[in-house]
């Protein structure tokens, strides 16, 4: 017995390997969070209740700023045969904005964003869509200014969910900083999606369609947008006096308002200079796409720039952001002047990322400097001067294309338009009276 056990052989029970442990649901999702952590200021913003809902609103009813004008001049341009005819109503419907939006602002101020903001929307609606009727059976021609003249009505949908961000975060200026960058990079995306979905609507389904179709998105936005009421601001009541005081004499606001315009020129003349260089290197269906990489590196450089924590003076960091704008608009008249389409495009995207930071520290300012009760005229004002600016710029552009032997050397007037908004910020940085010494002990 002894030596049939001893003649056994011995062996050891199998190894069986250490299962791994499931990666559960919860650790994948702690994971995937702490990789999306850079985030985090965007995701603070949004966690505040109603504050999705008054976003995606927003950005249907802004959606139609980049449509309205690109959808007036095919829509007239294509049955009346006159570009000519298109860009001067287009240039009265600005005009009639810039005179009419700081009022419209006020009553928002005065009599909330829903009792205004509605019925301004409606009647800039009826304008647009007298103008088609009035395109479509032949009018006259002055009816066409008279229509696009009624549009004027139309809020400042991006003035209004600043508005907002600033209400809601009014103790936070960090929070303010990151809201403003997602605001101005909404505005790069939809005036780089709005013109492109306009061509694509009177190209392809009627020349009517984009001015009907940005109709009915602005009314529907707004519509929705209004109708978030926790997150909307307390009016401001009248002064006993019964006068109110105009943003425009606040210290501060306007050399502010002054390089909003040159920054605006800055924007007209590209966008006119570029259309131009591309129609004489017989790639006009690129210019869209020239376009594009501009508003895209603006967009990507604002959503950036709302991750960075701000230090120091906001006038100083102003300063420095049109500085940089500055430089960077050398890069396109360089590469125009030496080089073709391709180095163009290479240049233009890397020109484009001062032009965010710039106007979300312009905003910035234009807040700090406005009452809170003022605070939708404040950044309309901002507004009108940048529309203005962009009308001059164009005008400006167009000169130049024809004065200064083409489109290349063109590019020399958003060049010099920028070093502008850069000395007219210096100036107004180095004239800020300083606060008085405090007294003694």
């Amino acid at each position: 017995m002894i030596l049939f056990l001893a003649a056994r052989p011995v062996t050891s029970p199998p190894v069986r390997p250490t299962p791994r442990r499931a990666r559960t649901p919860s650790r994948r999702r702690a994971r995937f969070r702490s990789r999306l952590r850079f985030l985090a200021p965007y995701r603070r913003i949004f966690a505040v209740p109603g504050a999705r809902a008054f976003t995606a609103a927003n950005l249907l009813a802004r959606l139609p700023m980049g449509m309205l004008s690109v959808s007036a001049v095919l829509m007239i341009a294509g049955s009346r045969g006159s570009y000519a005819l298109a860009g001067a109503v287009t240039a009265t419907g600005l005009a009639a904005t810039a005179l009419a939006g700081p009022w419209t602002a006020r009553l928002v101020d005065r009599h909330g964003q829903a009792r205004i903001a509605v019925p301004a929307t409606a009647l800039a609606v009826l304008g647009s869509l007298a103008l088609l009727l009035c395109v479509h059976y032949g009018a006259p021609d002055w009816t066409l200014f008279a229509c696009y003249a009624a549009t004027a009505t139309t809020p400042n949908t991006g003035g209004l969910s600043r508005a907002r961000w600033a209400h809601l975060f009014r103790d936070d200026p960090a929070a303010r900083h990151t809201a403003n960058s997602f605001e101005q990079a909404a505005d790069e995306l939809c005036f780089l999606l709005g013109p492109v979905l306009a061509t694509l609507l009177c190209t392809t389904l009627a020349p009517e369609a984009g001015t009907a179709v940005a109709a009915a998105l602005l009314l529907t936005g707004v519509l929705l947008f209004t109708a978030q009421r926790r997150t909307e601001p307390p009016v401001s009541p009248a002064p006993a006096t019964g006068r109110t005081r105009s943003p425009l004499r606040l210290p501060g606001l306007p050399p502010l308002l002054a390089t909003f315009l040159a920054t605006g020129a800055v924007f007209g003349s590209l966008e006119v200079v570029t259309i131009a260089f591309a129609d004489g290197h017989g790639l006009r269906s690129a210019a869209g796409a020239l376009l594009a990489l501009q508003a895209a590196g603006s967009c990507a450089a604002g959503l950036l720039y709302g991750l960075r924590r701000q230090t120091g003076r906001a006038r100083h960091r102003f300063l420095c952001c049109t500085a940089a704008m500055a430089a960077l608009m050398l890069l396109p008249l360089l590469a125009a002047t030496t080089g073709g389409p391709a180095t163009l495009a290479v240049a233009l995207l890397p020109a484009g990322m001062a032009t965010a930071p710039t106007m979300v520290t312009g905003m910035g300012l234009v807040q700090s400097l406005t009452p809170p009760g003022r605070l939708n005229e404040g950044m309309t004002l901002a507004v009108t001067a940048l529309l203005g600016g962009i009308a001059a710029g164009s005008a400006g552009g167009g000169w130049a294309i024809d004065h200064l032997g083409g489109a290349g050397a063109a590019y020399g007037v958003p060049a010099a338009a920028a070093a502008l908004a850069a000395a007219v910020t210096l100036l107004g940085t180095r004239r800020r009276p300083a606060c008085p010494p405090a007294p003694a002990g």
